[in-house]
């Protein structure tokens, strides 16, 4: 993301109760926190499962990490979360990216993924630019 403090990360959500998957998708950020009812502690998300009535929560878990081109075509780990009573089944890239030019170090801004796949023009290196096949998994700890 463009801004991680800042960013709404966007999911579809099941709840691991009952296996119930939430009728919206969910965003969450590390900018924004709600309490936890019942309770003196906080989340990036809280959702009470309409069909069990369980509540479930989510948090935000240490700094994001880069992808550098170096890593490519290989799986990276990119952010982590504590999640209580559900868990994120899909990932959506909402929202503006940035990237910078592999050789020339050159920054872009506003990149949209939700295509899968994105193109520029590098005019420091005269190269075209992309970021092509990308594929999220979300994997449990």
């Amino acid at each position: 993301p463009s801004d991680p403090f800042n960013y709404y990360y966007t999911f579809k959500v099941q709840c691991t109760s009952c296996r119930e998957t939430h009728s919206n998708l969910v965003k969450l950020s590390r900018s924004e926190t709600v309490e936890i009812p019942h309770s003196r502690g906080k989340a990036s998300f809280v959702w009470k499962c309409r069909y069990c009535q369980r509540e479930n929560s989510a948090n935000i878990e240490g700094e994001m990490s880069e992808y550098m081109f170096e890593m490519s075509p290989s799986i990276s780990h990119i952010i982590s979360f504590e999640c209580r009573g559900c868990e994120f089944i899909e990932f959506y890239p909402d929202g503006e990216w940035s990237c910078k030019g592999f050789e020339s170090g050159t920054p872009f801004h506003e990149i949209n993924l939700n295509e899968g796949e994105w193109y520029d023009y590098d005019e420091k290196s005269q190269t075209e630019v992309s970021i092509t096949n990308i594929k999220w998994e979300i994997r449990r700890a």
